[in-house]
C-alpha cells in the first residue's frame, strides 16, 4: 500500500535531537602521506597531474586549509593554534545561485590527509567528499578540484570527512557553510549564516590531544569554548525594528548535541537540513540541534528598540549564541511569513508496499555501571571495535550494508543498542522519518537525525542517486572509530 499524506506535526525531540552529473576531476597527490587512511575497494585512486579544463568555465576559487592562531575566547585568553581556510578564523560561507556550478579547489596545507563533505548536497558520487570511498584523501601539499551543480537550493555544511581521520581536522576548526540561493528568494531583509563550533582547549591555550579512546567511546570530543562564525559566542546582530531575518543555523561541532531556544523572538522554521518545509513555529520555541543539522529560520526583529531577542543553546543554564538587537528607525511591517518554496525534484510520496527493507543495529561504546549510575561510562573493549553496525566496525574493505538498483524505495530500521544518543547522516539522499505503522511520515525531509538510546527508528528514501554512499555518525570521533557503513545504488 502507499502511505497516507504526511502529518502536520512539527519537529519532535525524539525524532531529530535529523542529480546533476558533475565531472569527476582527478586528485593531485604526491606520494601518500604516512598513515593515510586506506580506501574501500573501488574508491578512486590518486592521479597526478593537473585536472582537465572545462571549456568556458571560470577559474576555480581556491580554498586553502592551513594553520592559524585564532582568538576563540575573550581577552585576555591567548590565541589558540587551529586550522582554518584561507588564513581566516571566520569559516567560509560559499554562495551560489541555484543552477550555477560550484568550482572550488581544496589546497591542503595541513599535516593530515583531507577531503571535504558537502553535507546536504545530493551530490554526484565522485564529489561527495568521503576520503577513502568517493575519492582518494588529499595528501598534505596536494589539491583536489570539487566541481558540481547542487540540485537543490538550501543550506549545507562543509565538513572534513576521511575514514579514520575526520575528528582532528574537524576539531581543529575546518568547517564552513554552502548556501545555494533560490532563483526566487523569499522576502527577507537580511540573510545571516550562524555556524556553531566548540573547542576543547587546555589550560595552556592549546587544543587537547586528538585520538583519545575515552572520547570516542562515549559522548565524543565535547568542547569547553563556543564560537559562532569563528568568534567567541554570542554573535550580535543589529537591525532596524521589524527587519525580517533569515537565520541559517548550522551545527559544525565535532560532538556537541544541544537544543536551541528562541528567547524574546517569534521564529518560524522554513527549512530543515536545507530542504524547504511548510513553515511552523517550534514547539516551546526550541529545536533539537545535533552535529550536522541545519535550520533556516525566519524571524522579525522586535518592534521596540528597547527589546532584545536571543538564540540560546540549552547548555547548562543556557548559553546565548546570538543576540538580536533592534537599532534605528522601524521598518514597515512585513507580510505574513510563508513557505520559501519547494523542491520539485523530490517525490510527492514514497510508496512503501514494495520497498527494500534492511535492519541496521548500532552497538558498542562505553557502558554505565548500573550499581553506580553517577559514575562516568567506561570502555573496556577492543579499541579497534569501539562501534559496530550489524556487528562490524566501519573499515576499508567491508562489503556494503546493502545494494539496490536506482529508483528503489528503501526502508531502514535503525536500532540504537548503545548507551548514547546517536546522530546519524545519510549521504547522497534525503529521507522521511516514518510513523510506527507505515501510515505516514514526518512532514519534512532530513539527511541527519538523532536516534535516542534504546530506540528503533525507521526511515524511508528513494535511492535515486547512483554510487557508493555512507550512512554514519556525525559525531566525528565515533565516525573515526567505526560508526559508519556504506551502501551502493547501481
Amino acid at each position: 500500500m502507499s502511505t497516507r499524506p504526511p502529518s502536520r506535526r512539527a519537529v519532535l525531540a525524539a525524532g531529530a535531537a535529523a542529480l546533476l552529473p558533475a565531472r569527476a576531476l582527478a586528485a593531485e597527490t604526491p606520494a601518500a602521506a604516512p598513515g593515510a587512511p586506506a580506501a574501500v575497494p573501488g574508491a578512486p585512486a590518486a592521479v597526478s597531474g593537473a585536472p582537465a579544463a572545462v571549456p568556458g568555465a571560470p577559474a576555480p576559487a581556491a580554498l586553502t586549509a592551513g594553520p592559524l592562531s585564532a582568538r576563540l575566547r575573550p581577552e585576555p585568553a591567548p590565541p589558540v593554534p587551529v586550522w582554518a581556510f584561507d588564513g581566516k578564523a571566520e569559516p567560509p560561507v560559499i554562495r551560489v545561485r541555484h543552477g550555477d556550478p560550484v568550482r572550488l579547489r581544496l589546497e591542503n596545507r595541513t599535516e593530515r590527509p583531507l577531503s571535504l563533505h558537502w553535507q546536504g548536497v545530493r551530490n554526484a558520487n565522485a564529489m561527495d567528499g568521503v576520503g577513502g570511498l568517493t575519492q582518494a584523501p588529499v595528501a598534505p601539499g596536494a589539491g583536489f578540484l570539487y566541481e558540481f551543480t547542487p540540485p537543490d537550493a538550501g543550506t549545507s555544511l562543509i565538513r572534513p570527512l576521511v575514514f579514520g581521520g575526520a575528528s582532528e581536522p574537524g576539531g581543529r576548526g575546518l568547517s564552513g557553510v554552502l548556501v545555494v540561493e533560490e532563483r526566487k528568494a523569499p522576502p527577507v531583509d537580511r540573510d545571516v549564516p550562524l555556524l556553531l563550533q566548540d573547542w576543547r582547549i587546555e589550560p595552556d591555550g592549546t587544543l587537547a590531544p586528538f585520538g583519545q579512546t575515552a572520547f570516542a567511546a562515549s559522548s565524543g570530543r565535547l568542547g569547553n569554548a563556543l564560537t559562532v562564525n569563528g568568534r567567541p559566542a554570542p554573535e550580535t546582530i543589529e537591525a532596524a525594528p521589524g527587519t525580517r531575518l533569515r537565520l541559517r543555523l548550522a551545527n559544525g561541532c565535532n560532538a556537541r548535541t544541544t537544543r536551541i531556544r528562541f528567547d524574546g523572538l517569534k521564529a518560524w522554521v522554513a527549512a530543515v537540513d536545507g530542504q524547504p518545509t511548510d513553515t511552523f513555529e517550534p514547539l516551546r520555541a526550541t529545536l533539537p540541534f545535533p552535529p550536522g543539522t541545519r535550520y533556516d529560520v525566519l524571524l522579525d526583529v522586535p518592534a521596540e528598540a528597547s527589546q532584545k531577542g536571543s538564540v540560546t543553546a540549552l547548555i547548562g543554564q543556557g548559553m546565548p549564541l546570538a543576540h538580536i538587537v533592534p537599532k534605528g528607525d522601524p521598518v514597515p511591517a512585513r507580510p505574513p511569513v510563508g513557505p520559501i518554496g519547494e523542491n520539485p525534484r523530490l517525490p510527492a510520496e514514497i510508496r512503501l508496499q514494495n520497498a527494500f527493507r534492511r535492519d541496521i543495529a548500532i552497538a558498542g561504546g562505553a557502558a554505565f555501571d548500573k550499581a553506580r549510575p553517577e559514575a562516568p561510562p567506561t570502555f573496556t573493549g577492543d579499541p579497534a571495535r569501539i562501534w559496530t553496525l550489524n556487528g562490524a566496525p566501519g573499515a576499508a574493505g567491508n562489503p556494503p550494508l546493502f545494494t539496490v538498483r536506482r529508483g528503489t524505495v528503501v526502508v531502514l530500521a535503525l536500532t540504537n543498542a548503545t548507551a548514547f544518543p546517536q546522530s546519524l547522516h545519510l549521504h547522497g539522499h534525503v529521507f522521511r522519518l516514518l510513523h510506527p505503522l507505515d501510515d505516514g511520515w514526518e512532514p519534512y525531509w532530513l539527511d541527519t537525525f538523532l536516534l535516542l538510546e534504546g530506540r528503533t527508528t525507521r526511515l524511508a528514501f528513494l535511492a535515486d542517486n547512483p554510487g557508493k554512499w555512507v550512512i554514519g555518525a556525525t559525531v566525528l570521533e565515533r565516525f573515526d572509530t567505526g560508526l559508519w557503513g556504506w551502501f551502493e545504488v547501481t
